[in-house]
């Protein structure tokens, strides 16, 4: 196989980073909780509005606010699917939590994602993915079980089948956001669509908590208000620009295939953090995922489209 460019390799690095990111969320999480009890709706929603404040000011310091109202302007209707994609996608995947447990929850919402993802772009390409493509996702998903398993949902949930739609809920608009947000990345910058995005999530999950009347706050504790600002900056600002900006030179199959760090990240934090056990499952998960993720940086440069 090729060596893939300086950019792409580069922009995989900047997607591995925010799956990193981004499993470090559940943390952050479970530390509200045991505090205070705040949903999980709740904490998403501020973890939004947190960012989407931060990038704001960010794009003001940086007099780039005008590129936000072009942005929106030329593509209302993507940039308010993206974002409210955004919010829709992690609300259903807490959801499933709830109803069939994180096992599942985690392996059908992040497993479905790559797979429709390599169909959409074989269809469009109007060819079958490569043997390495295949193997790639093979592995990948075959980690993702392993370390689901060994994340060790041991309550299944009191609603399995509504738990598994939701999943499948997750998942698929895992993989539309991915691919509209990608259409996006070659129209603006990173950090533009990242505030417009995060704009409208933030929006569409405060009506959401609102008026399922859970919109509370941390009460003035410090911890949560600290870990909230950490959720919103770093798993969420940070994060998502990062996202968006290795969007622009890597296809969106291989993107949520290397986010699926996400899940390896959350459970070596747990083993860290939280004295839980990664067990031989998890060791053999997280090796499988990590060699995914190195087979991405080796795969052939993607088809170009037939005209027509």
């Amino acid at each position: 196989m090729s060596t893939p460019t300086p950019r792409a390799g580069l922009g995989l690095v900047q997607i591995c980073l925010a799956g990193i990111l981004w499993g470090t969320g559940g943390l952050g999480v479970q530390v509200i909780r045991d505090r205070v009890p705040m949903s999980v709706l709740t904490i998403s929603a501020w973890r939004m509005v947190i960012a989407a404040a931060v990038l704001l000011v960010v794009l003001l310091a940086l007099r780039q606010l005008r590129g936000l109202g072009t942005l929106v302007r030329t593509h209302p209707t993507r940039v308010i699917v993206t974002g409210c994609g955004t919010a829709a996608y992690q609300a259903l995947y807490f959801g499933s939590v709830v109803a069939v447990g994180v096992s599942v929850s985690t392996v059908v919402s992040l497993g479905l994602a790559p797979v429709l993802l390599t169909v959409a772009e074989s269809v469009r390409r109007r060819s079958a993915p490569t043997l390495g493509q295949v193997a790639v996702l093979v592995l990948a998903l075959a980690g993702l079980v392993l370390v689901s398993l060994a994340a060790g949902a041991h309550d299944p949930g009191p609603h399995p089948t509504l738990g598994v739609l939701l999943a499948v809920g997750s998942g698929t608009t895992y993989a539309a956001t991915t691919a509209i947000g990608r259409s996006l990345t070659h129209t603006t910058s990173p950090l533009t669509l990242t505030t417009a995005t995060t704009t409208v999530g933030a929006v569409a999950l405060l009506l959401v908590a609102a008026l399922g009347g859970s919109l509370t706050t941390g009460s003035g504790d410090a911890t949560v208000t600290l870990t909230l600002l950490y959720l919103g900056i770093f798993t969420m600002a940070l994060a998502y620009g990062l996202f968006y900006a290795g969007l622009r030179t890597v296809p969106g199959s291989a993107a949520v295939i290397a986010t699926l760090l996400e899940p390896v990240t959350a459970a070596l934090v747990a083993a860290v953090w939280l004295d839980e056990r990664l067990g031989v499952a998890g060791i053999v998960g997280t090796a499988l995922i990590l060699v995914a993720v190195a087979g991405l940086g080796r795969r052939q440069p993607e088809p170009a489209v037939p005209p027509g």
